[in-house]
């Protein structure tokens, strides 16, 4: 198929006040009240230099975000603040110009959550676009833009993007810059969000000079926290947290690269584990656009949700890595093997039955289709940290999707730096097996630099798996358009991450239609 261009987003006036912010923010768009945030507290900088967010998105709210940070990479993780709480004004409007405002209010940032504030703002009208920003320390932040869901009733299309992977010296975020010209109900982050491993100190590819603080692996909560201000200061980042509201979960390089429950692969001390991935979970709460419910008890973070987008979408949020068995291939058709835990396990199917929308959406960290990476009719190579290493598990949800009569299950997939589209079989094994709904693995933001079109590997996995319908080996992020008739996914690529000047084109199109379960061209 044709490489299709991405058109060039042009900038609106709501768009460009959107990204604009600080003294032009002041200029543009007048006085917003600041009470005491102006005295409260002295700056060594502009303190929204991690910009705004929002996420979470519901018929009647949002949750709005920001973190003080005037000196973002501070070697302490705490972005240059004081050990002292700051009040934050926010506001929300109806315009871009922040002339009809419908709620304002105060936060309190503190230390312990660094400076973060999470802002549950409710009673807002469904299925409409919201402009909001902050205030503290005699500063004005960007305006952000938001949107609520659709009202549950509502069948009006649904936009999505989903992206993961986005290792900070890999690359360049030249797929967000491109992501942040769409017009999105939401973006689905798939995890990965920060890498944990040590950085030189020129960089990596961006050739940044960092301190040597960055330069070993995060293991404590400053470590983190100072990990996620390097990989939200990223101007590109910055641009599309501001137009969209995220939905985050966590994988395995947001702690510690291929953990599982309580255990993790290099079988330190569980104590020091655990310690380790509370840390982890701190940081990642304290820098996404999150609810209240979902801050840190310990080690422990509620993270399964369900998101719903009129009566066409219902988004299952899942957790993949809190309650898993220990990674084990030799015991994949273990019945007693579970990736989701028997309680989110029960909440998904429970929640998949009683489901009324048309397309019913698993945000899914790790591959869920069957891969063997080898042609040899006699042997499989299978990966133990995806669900091929909890086939039992992934058997029970499957089958559970034919015996609820579950309409039209599509995954949606990081994890694995490539991208692929996939058909779901009750037997993998069986080409003539039933489907059973739609997968689209989509490749890292930049983890694994440039990449290519194809690769060998590629070449061996299509012809070892006959559900396999796509391979490519690109950057990119991953744009999806929900009617009532059907899905459609856009594989959107980037040529280089390697240097800043990446362009992004359609690479390869699917669309699955209502009723039907396989995956077919656009």
């Amino acid at each position: 198929m044709q490489d299709k261009p991405v058109s060039a987003a042009v900038l609106s006036r709501r768009r460009l006040l959107a990204l604009g912010g600080g003294a032009v923010g002041l200029a543009a768009l007048g006085a917003l009240p600041r009470g005491d945030a102006r005295a409260a507290v002295t700056l060594a900088d502009h303190p929204f230099r991690l910009g705004v967010a929002s996420g979470e998105p519901l018929s009647d709210g949002v949750v709005l975000w920001t973190r003080l940070a005037p000196v973002p990479l501070a070697d302490d993780g705490l972005g240059g603040m004081p050990q002292s709480t700051v009040p934050v004004q926010w506001e929300i409007a109806e315009d871009d110009a922040m002339r009809r405002v419908v709620q304002r209010g105060t936060a309190v940032a503190s230390p312990d959550l660094a400076h973060s504030v999470h802002v549950e703002v409710s009673g807002l009208r469904p299925g409409r676009e919201y402009w909001y920003r902050f205030a503290a320390a005699g500063e004005i932040s960007a305006v952000g833009r938001t949107k609520t869901a659709a009202a549950p009733d509502a069948a009006v299309p649904v936009n999505l993007a989903f992206v993961s992977c986005q290792q900070w010296d890999s690359g360049f975020y030249t797929a967000y810059r491109h992501l942040a010209g769409q017009d999105l109900d939401g973006v689905v982050h798939l995890g990965d969000y920060i890498y944990e491993n040590g950085i030189s100190a020129a960089g990596g590819v961006r050739g940044t000079a960092l301190s040597s603080a960055h330069g070993t692996e995060t293991v404590t909560l400053e470590q983190y926290r100072l990990r996620h201000s390097l990989v939200g200061s990223d101007p590109d980042l910055v641009a599309a947290r501001q137009v969209a509201p995220f939905i985050g979960l966590i994988d395995d390089h947001d702690v510690q690269d291929n953990w599982a429950g309580l255990t993790e692969p290099t079988k330190g001390t569980q104590e020091n584990f655990l310690r380790r991935r509370a840390a982890a979970m701190r940081a990642y709460y304290e820098n996404l656009p999150m609810r209240a419910s979902s801050l840190p008890r310990a080690y422990d973070m509620a993270l399964y949700r369900r998101l719903r987008f009129g009566s066409l979408v219902n988004v299952f949020a899942l957790d993949e890595r809190q309650f898993r068995s220990a990674e084990d291939i030799g015991s994949r058709d273990d019945p007693q093997r579970t990736m989701l835990g028997d309680t989110q396990e029960r909440w998904l199917l429970d929640g998949l039955a009683a489901s009324d929308t048309t397309w019913n959406v698993f945000a899914n960290q790790v591959m869920m289709f069957q891969l063997d990476r080898l042609t040899d009719p006699g042997l499989q190579q299978l990966n133990p940290d995806t669900w091929d290493g909890y086939a039992a598990d992934r058997g029970r949800i499957l089958q559970g999707i034919v015996d609820r009569k579950v309409s039209n299950p599509v995954v949606m997939t990081g994890d694995a730096h490539v991208n692929c589209a996939a058909d779901l079989k009750l037997d993998f094994n069986d080409p003539g097996s039933r489907t059973v709904g739609a997968e689209f693995v989509g490749t890292s933001i930049t983890s694994g630099q440039d990449g290519s079109d194809m690769t060998a590997a590629g070449q061996e996995w299509l012809a070892a798996n006959p559900h396999l319908k796509f391979y490519n080996n690109q950057r990119g992020y991953h744009l999806c358009h929900a009617t009532a008739n059907e899905w459609t996914t856009d594989f959107v690529v980037v040529d280089k991450v390697t240097k800043p000047d990446g362009t992004a084109s359609v690479r390869r199109s699917f669309v699955v239609a209502a009723g039907e379960a396989g995956i077919q061209d656009a």
